[in-house]
């Protein structure tokens, strides 16, 4: 049984770093950083933008769907909402973030069906 413990503390001793670079122990949680940052990050930062630049371009006139399904026509831009016309005489007004792309092209926005 000794012998067991001294085999024990020999493997110990073998596998405690002796001199080993400090930055060499970072080296790992780097490289989880960066396979975050490029896998998940920066597409996410790159749908944000063209999200952007579509309600950006938005314009009067422009037919568009929402993200809850509502086709219609922009009537009037506000800083955060649109009024849009979804039938004759018939307006509402709806948040910028709820438009979803143009009507007959594939969305832009797109919504999370999972719940």
């Amino acid at each position: 049984m000794l012998d067991a413990f001294k085999n024990l503390g020999f493997v110990l001793a073998m596998a405690a770093p002796e001199g080993g670079s400090p930055w060499l122990s970072f080296l790992p949680f780097a490289l989880v950083l960066g396979i975050f940052y490029f896998i998940i990050l920066l597409p996410m930062k790159r749908k944000q933008q063209k999200v952007d630049a579509f309600l950006g371009a938005l314009k009067v006139g422009d037919k568009i769907v929402t993200t809850g399904g509502m086709y219609g026509q922009v009537t009037r831009l506000g800083e955060q909402s649109v009024q849009v016309q979804i039938a004759n005489n018939v307006r509402v007004e709806i948040a910028k973030a709820a438009i979803g792309g143009y009507q007959g092209q594939e969305p832009v926005v797109t919504t999370d069906q999972s719940a």
